[in-house]
């Protein structure tokens, strides 16, 4: 009996050390080595400091920004510690309210805009965390964004196509336009 009790030990602790440490301290070399950027969090630095991630998004409610999807996370908007939907549905009437209010501030924000809202404006996504929105929803944004900037709307529309990133490999997804750095080239504009 102690023979199957040491060797019950031994190959317990033999396989805590491979994949508990000697696993894990490999493939955290392996990533650091070859996906730095991606190890680290996807972070966009300014001035040698973190401004945030382009893995998640962030708030921006000044007309002279770009505004991204809503975040469904709590107790505060794009919390990566709280990732959720709202888990709402289409006939659901906080969602149809959350929906009104929003179209009705974005209206009041570019009340020149008579273009109809495109859904990414007015609903979160899946995680609560999406740093994207369509080129629609930008091209939806370009006029109040040059307009409070005091900048041409060309100028604005070229950022926002030198920030569209296409299909994942050609055939993965939608076009989409990272908020985070398109706002971050905006204010580096000046």
């Amino acid at each position: 009996m102690w023979t199957h009790i040491k060797s019950a030990v031994f190959l317990l602790l033999a396989l805590t050390i491979v994949t508990g440490l000697l696993y894990p301290l490999a493939v955290t070399v392996l990533a650091q080595v070859v996906f730095p950027g991606k190890a680290n969090g996807s972070l966009i630095l300014r001035d040698g400091q973190p401004v945030g991630s382009t893995l998640i998004g962030q708030p921006f409610d000044d007309p002279k920004y770009f505004w991204g999807r809503l975040s469904a996370t709590s107790p505060y908007p794009y919390n990566a510690a709280s990732s959720s939907g709202s888990n709402l549905g289409p006939t659901n009437e906080a969602l149809l309210k959350t929906v009104q209010d929003r179209i009705a501030a974005i209206k009041t924000a570019d009340p020149e805009n008579s273009g109809p809202v495109p859904v990414d404006l007015v609903t979160a996504s899946g995680s609560g965390l999406d740093p994207h929105i369509s080129p629609a929803a930008a091209e939806y944004q370009v006029h109040r964004v040059a307009k409070a900037r005091g900048l041409d709307e060309s100028k604005v529309r070229a950022l926002v196509t030198a920030h569209t990133e296409g299909r994942q490999f050609g055939i993965l997804g939608e076009a989409r336009v990272n908020v985070l750095p398109l706002n971050l080239a905006l204010d580096a504009l000046h």
